[in-house]
């Protein structure tokens, strides 16, 4: 593919992890937020690594599933403020957007320890080594790479939608994208848009051709593409549910949509988790997943795109693990077979 990673690549040889039994060791940075509660839910059954430590400076000797209530009985892991990196594998940062590169300037990581980026801080190309964390284009970066920047919830969704478009050159003009977000995606502390009252039985819109992760989007497209001239007009949308991502892009073309199906469903073949659906898509077939669910029609010359994930998992902590299972030479789906909660 068009300057893309092999996705029928073999995964690269397992290394030597440092954990009890050779189980890979965890470091958790922010782990008192929703991501963290989730990456810790995902890490606790995951049968190739253990957690060192779930750091939290506020709730430090607090019990995780104090907090994390989802977790009583399954762990009595407590919150810790020190961050023993000597004795990790790798460490995740589920830090709020331009925290990690505060942290890195004030702190020394080990050479050794791998580094999981979940905000933004390091995910569009510059003067740093991290490697963008989406495994349907960058595979093979991502096996080799110290440093991985995961990508946000939003672009996940999106990217599924119009990656393969890309691969076929047909974003040639401006792509409408619509795409409605669940209340997790705002984060746990409570804010004026974010509360039960005001957002049950209510929908609005933020940020409106002005999101943030417009433009990793475009860097992906780009990069599969060759070149990306046509505008992605993204209208993000705060829904009343909790947890899910589900969007809508409009191309226009002139292919085929027969054509452009087959490319879909050959694009995504070798994708562990991102799959072309035949049927119409519902959100609730990915919530509690770490699934991107694909699917596309064709009105005259407009073609819709529909996608959907769970943003708190493919859109955050189930990719970065699903990342991690990458970097280690382990199986890619490793503690992520999960089950779709509304089934």
């Amino acid at each position: 593919m068009n300057n893309l990673s092999n996705n029928k690549s073999n995964l690269s040889a397992p290394l030597p992890l440092g954990g009890a039994g050779g189980r890979l060791s965890v470091g958790i940075l922010g782990a008192a937020g929703y991501t963290g509660g989730e990456l810790i839910r995902l890490l606790l059954n995951h049968p190739e690594a253990e957690i060192v430590f779930a750091n939290s400076e506020s709730n430090a000797g607090n019990l995780v599933s104090d907090v994390h209530e989802g977790l009583i009985g399954e762990t009595d892991l407590k919150f810790t403020d020190r961050m023993s990196f000597e004795d990790i594998d790798v460490v995740f940062f589920c830090f709020g957007h331009g925290k990690s590169e505060q942290f890195l300037k004030e702190h020394t990581i080990p050479s050794h320890v791998k580094i999981i980026d979940l905000a933004q801080d390091f995910r569009i190309k510059g003067d740093h080594d991290y490697v963008y964390g989406l495994p349907e284009i960058n595979r093979e970066e991502i096996q080799k790479a110290q440093h991985v920047a995961n990508p946000g919830c939003f672009a996940t969704c999106i990217q599924a939608a119009l990656l393969p478009a890309a691969y076929l050159n047909i974003l040639k003009e401006d792509v409408a994208v619509n795409a409605i977000t669940g209340s997790t995606g705002a984060g746990q502390k409570p804010g004026a848009t974010t509360h039960f009252s005001w957002r049950n039985n209510n929908l609005s819109i933020y940020k409106p051709f002005q999101h943030q992760h417009i433009a990793e989007i475009r860097q992906s497209l780009k990069q599969v593409q060759g070149y990306l001239d046509a505008d992605i007009d993204f209208i993000p949308y705060r829904g009343d549910f909790a947890r899910g991502i589900f969007c809508t892009a409009v191309i226009k073309t002139p292919a085929p949509v027969e054509d452009v199906i087959e490319a879909y469903k050959d694009f995504y073949r070798d994708a562990a988790f991102t799959h072309y659906s035949d049927k119409a898509i519902d959100l609730k077939q990915v919530v509690n997943t770490n699934k991107a669910l694909v699917h596309v029609e064709k009105y005259g010359n407009k073609l819709l795109v529909t996608s959907a994930i769970d943003n708190l998992l493919k859109g955050a902590v189930g990719q970065a693990v699903q990342n991690m299972n990458l970097m280690f030479g382990i199986d890619e789906t490793a503690g992520l077979r999960l089950k779709a909660s509304a089934f």
